[in-house]
């Protein structure tokens, strides 16, 4: 149980650092990767493209675990994404440029953890509502 707490803790540390390297390796070469807007990735380094759209995106952007649930396995982990879009985001309907707003999405990842590497994730959030926030919705009229 503990390596699989500690995998996950280094995954949302090399995420926060920024570092790519450290996130590459904590990807199993065969991970099965899902997240909103239809991503899917077969490959270490599909998962690590994944967070570093984000991390371009959000150049100071930083992942906050709020919650955790560890049944190895599997971690489950409530988190908040916060950031400023100051940079492209691919998206899977094309390139957003950067709104320059701040987000704080709140969603939740699953990761399956064997023997050190991620082999499974599944993150979900609210897509809409981290596209209202960076202004690409527009918010509902008040009456």
């Amino acid at each position: 149980m503990t390596e699989v707490k500690d995998t996950a803790a280094h995954f949302v540390a090399a995420f926060n650092s920024h570092d790519e390297r450290a996130l590459l390796a904590l990807h199993a070469d065969n991970i099965k990767f899902e997240a909103p807007g239809g991503f899917k990735g077969h490959t270490a380094q599909e998962a690590t493209g994944y967070a570093k759209n984000w991390l371009t995106a959000y150049p100071n952007g930083k992942m906050i675990v709020r919650n955790e649930i560890v049944s190895a396995p599997w971690v489950v982990q409530e988190v908040v994404m916060e950031g400023t879009n100051s940079g492209p985001f691919e998206s899977p309907t094309g390139t957003v440029q950067p709104t320059h707003k701040k987000i704080n999405s709140k969603g939740i990842q699953v990761l399956k953890i064997e023997n050190g590497k991620i082999t499974e994730t599944r993150i979900y959030f609210d897509m809409l509502e981290t596209m209202t926030q960076l202004g690409l919705v527009p918010t509902p009229a008040t009456v």
